[in-house]
């Protein structure tokens, strides 16, 4: 995956599971790529380490915030693609119920529960 954030550290803010994967929402997020994240929520097959499908929120550039602060990004094996901006992307709980959304979507997994655990 060639846009995989790069992250050095973070600091896990909500786990989820969903269908056969498991979710984490991680923030205050030090990366080692060019990017600046306010979000990730990163999803991982269970019994795998690697995520195979990530959607963060990144401060949108400054030509592109008259749209919103911050951007909606996908990334995974298949694509990398902003989907939308906003400002409301930047508030946590917005932030997790589409990234949640846009995970089940993009995994096919509209139709599995969705169980907080942290």
């Amino acid at each position: 995956m060639q846009d995989r954030p790069q992250i050095t550290t973070a600091i896990p803010k909500h786990r989820y599971e969903i269908g056969g994967y498991a979710a984490t929402l991680l923030g205050e997020i030090v990366a080692g790529d060019a990017r600046t994240y306010r979000y990730i929520l990163a999803f991982v097959r269970q019994g795998q380490r690697e995520p195979v499908f990530y959607v963060c929120a990144e401060p949108a550039a400054p030509p592109d915030r008259a749209d919103g602060a911050y951007q909606l990004r996908v990334v995974s094996e298949a694509l990398t693609e902003v989907v939308d901006r906003d400002d409301r992307w930047g508030e946590l709980e917005t932030f997790a119920d589409q990234a949640l959304k846009l995970g089940a979507q993009a995994l096919g997994l509209q139709r599995d529960p969705i169980v907080k655990r942290l």
